[in-house]
């Protein structure tokens, strides 16, 4: 009973993460773009205030003796190097990362179906293609959870100055009725800079419950054969894309989408790549900024980094190729 009271609550969560994606700052390829035109990093800040929540939660739950099984660990290596390029690249492609994609489909642009099949298919095919050996886990503790009685009181005065104000401002305007203000905590609840946060708790939650669970996992558990631990990811993924659809409706985001050969073949394109590149790595970028950046794992900051680096090398090169004089004289032409 307890455990199926678990899974519940563990569906519920998901289904707010896939709410939250859709209003939050999740998408990498954004992230970055925002960063190199506007010089601003509010979305990057927001992911990485994602992680924080993250960390925060696992060293309260360390510091109360609560010790979920936690990912293992993997060494640096040239191909975690290698699986965070492929990871920008597919995401370039794909103009979305895996969260990305997720809030592309939820409004309704249904080529980006196309992006987790692309992914699994990559989980499929990568040792075909690549010559890597399989990745050793490590066996060593985060030192997040070796100080978690020093990291989780800052986290509490952390959480508490980010929650309490919105309440207080709440508790002290009075103008309008109930579903005024009702109204306009929700409002603050999912901006995008908070709902980034609400991603991290629900994934904690999620883990504290049932374990470790990541949205490309399962795609890749899938490519790997059935499990019963493989029918509990699928109907959190489930739960995902329908708090996904429903965010998208409630944001007024909603608009089915023409699909189009290049679409699909753009996005299958990029979750093939992304797909190889979780597995070298290994993570993709929900398990980067959800389990190995909190954790402090250096593959995992690494891995990221590179992947970022790549998306804003592609951006570059693409608005050089297009602002070239050579092309810009041959479109004149024609």
């Amino acid at each position: 009973m307890l455990f199926s009271l678990a899974v519940l609550v563990s569906a519920l969560c998901a289904g707010v993460m896939g709410f939250a994606i859709q209003r939050g700052a999740t998408c990498t390829v954004a992230a970055v773009d925002e960063a190199l035109t506007q010089r601003k990093a509010n979305r990057l800040i927001a992911m990485a205030e994602a992680s924080l929540w993250v960390a925060g939660g696992l060293a309260l739950a360390s510091a109360a003796r609560w010790h979920p099984a936690m990912p293992a660990a993997y060494e640096v290596s040239a191909w975690v190097i290698v699986g965070g390029a492929l990871l920008g690249l597919g995401a370039w492609i794909g103009k979305a990362c895996v969260f990305g994609a997720i809030a592309r489909f939820g409004s309704g642009d249904w080529c980006y179906a196309a992006t987790p099949f692309g992914f699994y298919v990559g989980c499929l095919s990568v040792g075909w293609v690549f010559s890597a050996p399989p990745a050793q886990p490590l066996v060593e503790t985060s030192p997040v959870l070796q100080a978690a009685n020093i990291v989780a009181p800052l986290f509490v005065v952390f959480a508490a100055w980010r929650v309490l104000p919105p309440l207080w401002s709440m508790r002290i305007d009075n103008t309008g009725g109930a579903r005024a203000r009702s109204r306009r905590l929700a409002a603050q609840v999912w901006a995008p800079h908070a709902a980034t946060g609400v991603i991290g708790v629900t994934f904690v939650l999620i883990l504290l419950l049932v374990g470790v669970w990541a949205y490309t996992d399962v795609l890749a558990e899938l490519a790997r054969g059935m499990t019963m631990r493989l029918t509990l990811g699928i109907l959190f993924l489930l739960a995902l894309y329908l708090g996904a659809w429903l965010g998208g409706w409630t944001a007024g985001r909603f608009g089915s989408t023409r699909i189009t050969a290049a679409g699909v073949l753009r996005c299958f394109g990029g979750g093939l790549l992304m797909g190889w590149g979780s597995l070298l790595i290994p993570g993709s970028n929900d398990g980067l900024i959800l389990i190995g950046m909190p954790l402090l794992r250096p593959y995992a900051w690494l891995g990221f980094a590179t992947m970022c680096v790549t998306i804003a090398v592609a951006m570059g090169l693409q608005r050089w190729i297009t602002s070239a004089p050579f092309l810009q004289r041959q479109g004149r032409r024609g």
